[in-house]
């Protein structure tokens, strides 16, 4: 079973999704909060697979409650893309955090990213999406639409979001081919598409991807994009794939 926790203001919003959510066989709502600080406290103690995370909130808002979830600390928003931990070191496992939304154009989800979280997904998704959604978080994929993102990220780092520490991390932990598929992923571009644009298998795409998350400490390839894009590798205005 997957253990999803929903965290939104809306009662009715929260009443709707379990409802869509509990007709699935395999995924179970363990729990449900109004606010991002009942929502942290939530998910510590029930530890679900997927936590299904609104923006929007009294007390605590949906990016610090997400970055407070994945890094177990308090203070001002940071990045798990942003600010890699030492080579060496994991970061601990954690639930996977999907962003819910009304908008694909907010500027929130962008820092939603940085704060670690797997993707994003529209308060009207179709049933069938939102289930999806679910169990593609569960497998540790990221819930990302190429074009969608690259618009949101773009738009971000076009407001002058860099980080110098990043950049050097990516410089420095990397190799020249590890840059180059860190670049793809920035994209959009699955492993597959990896592999025929660098003429290698998508096993081989796989493994360095693994190897990039590993080195950069990030936890999935959402965070591999907002990297791609705040280094240069993949620059404002480059089409998804």
């Amino acid at each position: 079973m997957i253990r999803v926790v929903l965290v939104d203001d809306q009662p009715l919003v929260r009443t709707g999704i379990r409802a869509l959510l509990e007709r699935a066989d395999d995924v179970e709502v363990v729990g449900e909060a109004a606010d991002g600080r009942d929502g942290v406290a939530l998910v510590r103690r029930v530890r679900p697979d997927v936590v299904l995370m609104d923006l929007q909130m009294p007390v605590l808002d949906g990016i610090e409650a997400t970055r407070q979830i994945l890094d177990g600390t308090a203070g001002p928003v940071t990045s798990a893309a942003a600010h890699p931990v030492p080579a060496g070191h994991d970061r601990p496992p954690g639930p996977r955090v999907v962003v819910l939304t009304t908008f694909d154009d907010d500027a929130n989800l962008f820092a939603a990213l940085r704060a670690g979280a797997s993707g994003f997904l529209l308060k009207d998704a179709s049933p069938d999406e939102l289930r999806a959604a679910v169990r593609t978080a569960a497998a540790g994929d990221a819930l990302l639409s190429p074009a969608v993102t690259a618009r949101v990220v773009a738009q971000a780092v076009d407001a002058g979001r860099r980080d110098d520490a990043l950049v050097a991390a990516v410089a420095d932990r990397l190799t020249d081919r590890e840059r180059e598929v860190l670049a793809h992923v920035g994209r959009g571009l699955t492993n597959d598409e990896i592999g025929a644009a660098l003429f290698m298998s998508p096993a081989t795409a796989r493994t360095h991807v693994g190897r990039i998350l590993t080195k950069l400490g990030v936890r999935d390839r959402a965070g591999l994009v907002v990297v791609a894009y705040e280094t240069g590798l993949v620059r404002p205005g480059t089409p998804p794939r």
